[in-house]
């Protein structure tokens, strides 16, 4: 079987568990499950930074201990802002790489961005399902997300001659990118159409599709920076066709603080 055929049967397997559990669990039992994403992510983030497997087993814990206390003390939505910082700064890095490459060579910086990344990221997508039509946000997020992975990856194959981030990712172009995009609104439009939206919602839609995709983008970019640091590929093997789990969620890990927090601000006006 292709890669892309490997890739298609692992989504098809997936996106139905994901979808089955965003809509059927809630409260503590969805959080549990995203947990569980949360921590497989948080195994192959250790061994980014070089962790043996009982130093992993220990960094494991600490993120379990950090979602923990944003759960019980309800900073879901500090916990998603803390992730837009952080970010902020991630993108400038993937700008300017591979100056500051030092700097994310040290595994101690590497392990604390994970934090930043992997919790805020958890806490951003159970912020969005305790919204008014939360798994319909979450949705829509994900949507957005897969939407400028598939267009990218068609549109870069098709077209792709200008280099996005070849410092970071080779494989990435501009083409692809902007595929992606177009992709991305696309369903976004058809979301409006489908939820009977006013059209006066639209353009706020187009907008939190592109500040969501960009975000995306640079999720994958960073997780890329971090391989590249880190001198492997992929951040594991788990899921066929895709490599690790990190691979698949990186541009998720990204996005999700970016619509948890534009959607706290606007969502009940916007989609109202």
């Amino acid at each position: 079987m292709s890669n892309l055929g490997r890739r298609v049967v692992t989504a098809l397997i997936l996106v139905p568990l994901f979808l089955a559990a965003l809509f059927g669990l809630s409260g503590w039992a969805f959080a549990v499950f995203l947990g569980l994403i949360l921590l497989l992510g948080a195994w192959e983030w250790g061994g980014l930074c070089g962790l043996d497997p009982v130093r992993r087993g220990l960094w494991l814990f600490v993120c379990t201990l950090l979602a923990g206390a944003v759960y019980l003390l309800q900073g879901l939505l500090l916990a998603s802002l803390t992730g837009v910082a952080f970010w902020i700064f991630a993108i400038a890095a993937v700008i300017v790489f591979p100056r500051g490459q030092a700097f994310w060579a040290t595994p101690a910086v590497r392990l604390a961005s994970g934090l930043l990344v992997l919790v805020p990221a958890w806490a951003a997508l159970l912020l969005l399902q305790a919204m008014p039509h939360g798994p319909w946000l979450v949705l829509w997020t994900m949507l957005m997300v897969w939407g400028s992975d598939i267009g990218g990856y068609f549109f870069g194959r098709a077209w792709g001659r200008h280099k996005l981030a070849p410092a970071v990712s080779p494989g990435k172009t501009v083409e692809g990118l902007l595929g992606g995009v177009a992709a991305a609104l696309l369903l976004s439009l058809i979301m409006v159409l489908v939820a009977g939206l006013p059209v006066s919602a639209l353009f706020g839609v187009m907008v939190i599709t592109l500040l969501v995709v960009a975000a995306a983008v640079f999720g994958d970019l960073f997780e890329s920076l971090i391989k590249r640091v880190a001198g492997v590929k992929d951040s594991g093997s788990l899921l066929p066709g895709h490599g690790g789990v990190l691979d698949r969620i990186d541009a998720v890990l990204a996005a999700a603080p970016v619509a948890a927090v534009l959607l706290h601000q606007v969502g009940s006006e916007l989609l109202a």
